[in-house]
């Protein structure tokens, strides 16, 4: 079990590596295509996409990883067990979508240009979700190599439709739906990679295609608190340029703003969260162990892993640290060519540190059906965060109002979650 949960990290580690590298380039092309404003705009509208993928996927996806790394269950019934549930969450979620873009775009954005953008969101989802449904199979078998690989190959195609095809598109306004869509392509052969992987022996009878409400009942009590979770920290970033734009509006420029924030969420926090796929491919490997090990009661075993997952990102995130603080104007020129955002860069790289280390427990909790914990964590964090960005950018210090809401939101979480894996692992 041991060398399987290092074999698994090292996969993800060096997957995440090469994905990361890509998701840099891609995001570097993208810039310099599209420019400050249109990577602000994009922006605007990420928050509202990360939304509704986390709605459509319901934290299904997690919980089927889980169970099936537990090996109790027959797995293809798990699966279509399931199926119902996902399936009438895309459709309601596709309808709403559809209905409520022009008033997301205009009432809360403020940008009705973006509404044909967030149409779009609506035939991406499905995809994204059958896609996550795919990998959490290997996820719950420990099976990395998979998932790693459908991702270069996907951010590839995407690196190469974007090279190819943007340049083309002289609107922001279609540069940014281009963007959106793209996402179905890249998800579609992400899915065929995923299936190519499957067993070659499986077969699918009519007792599998039963409904087991049995493992309903066990996926949901993982997923609802998961997805919970998941929907406070989306609303909550949904939330974040509505609000911006609201209260700093009466201060400062619409144009300010946008730029600001494409610089603090296009520059700033890319590069500072370039590190976290170390924690976030250790975390995705702990999941399934730790989860199997509590299960047949190997608790020294779980803690020994626990402590060596957040060892190793609490390394990795201090060398992120320490480049950022003292080389990070170097690093802005050379990855953007610029160096808008340096001073940001410097302030939030410090308690990054701090939000390297909470995949791990993150993961730890979600394996020993702690779920609600997580959840707990976040309503508390989200709720300081919006509130501290609500009172503070009332008082004209412009994007700073986000950057301590930033902090606050990072150490209070993180410390919530080491006092509950203490008390419970």
């Amino acid at each position: 079990m041991k060398n399987k949960f290092i074999l698994s990290t090292i996969i993800l580690i060096t997957g995440g590596a090469i994905t990361k590298i890509l998701g840099m380039i891609i995001k570097i092309v993208t810039t310099r295509l599209i420019g400050i404003k249109g990577i602000g705009m994009y922006m605007l509208i990420l928050p509202t996409f990360s939304l509704l993928i986390s709605l459509s996927q319901a934290g299904i996806p997690l919980a089927l990883s889980k169970l099936i790394s537990e090996d109790k269950r027959n797995n293809k019934k798990l699966f279509f067990s399931n199926l119902p549930i996902i399936i009438i969450i895309n459709l309601l979620l596709m309808i709403i979508i559809l209905l409520f873009a022009p008033f997301i775009s205009a009432k809360l954005l403020h940008h009705k240009s973006l509404s044909i953008s967030i149409k779009a969101i609506a035939f991406v989802i499905p995809f994204t979700t059958i896609s996550n449904i795919c990998r959490s199979y290997f996820f719950g078998k420990q099976k990395m190599f998979p998932h790693v690989f459908s991702n270069i190959i996907e951010d590839l195609l995407r690196l190469l439709i974007i090279i190819i095809f943007l340049p083309m598109i002289n609107s922001i306004k279609y540069q940014v739906l281009f963007l959106i869509l793209i996402n179905i392509i890249s998800e579609v052969v992400s899915t065929v990679i995923l299936v190519f992987f499957l067993p070659k022996d499986i077969t699918i009878t009519k007792d599998d295609l039963k409904v087991n409400r049995n493992y309903i009942k066990d996926s949901l009590k993982i997923s609802i608190p998961n997805t919970t979770s998941k929907l406070i920290g989306s609303i909550a970033y949904f939330l974040e340029p509505i609000i911006l734009m609201f209260f700093l509006s009466r201060n400062y420029s619409k144009d300010y703003i946008v730029l600001e924030y494409g610089i603090l969420n296009g520059y700033v926090l890319p590069l500072i969260l370039l590190p976290s796929f170390f924690s976030l491919a250790i975390s995705q490997a702990l999941l399934p162990v730790i989860s199997k090990e509590y299960t047949n009661n190997n608790i020294k075993s779980s803690k020994k892993k626990l402590k060596l997952a957040v060892a190793l990102s609490f390394i990795i995130g201090s060398i992120s640290t320490t480049v950022l603080m003292f080389r990070g104007e170097i690093l802005l020129k050379f990855i953007y060519h610029t160096k808008e955002g340096i001073t940001y860069l410097k302030i939030l790289s410090p308690v990054f540190l701090l939000q390297y280390i909470q995949a791990p427990l993150i993961s730890s909790l979600d394996a020993i059906n702690l779920s609600k914990i997580n959840l707990y964590a976040n309503i508390i964090s989200t709720l300081i965060r919006t509130i501290c960005l609500i009172i503070l950018s009332t008082f004209k210090i412009g994007i700073y109002s986000l950057i301590i809401s930033i902090y606050l939101n990072i150490i209070i979480t993180t410390i919530y979650l080491i006092i509950k894996v203490k008390e419970n692992i």
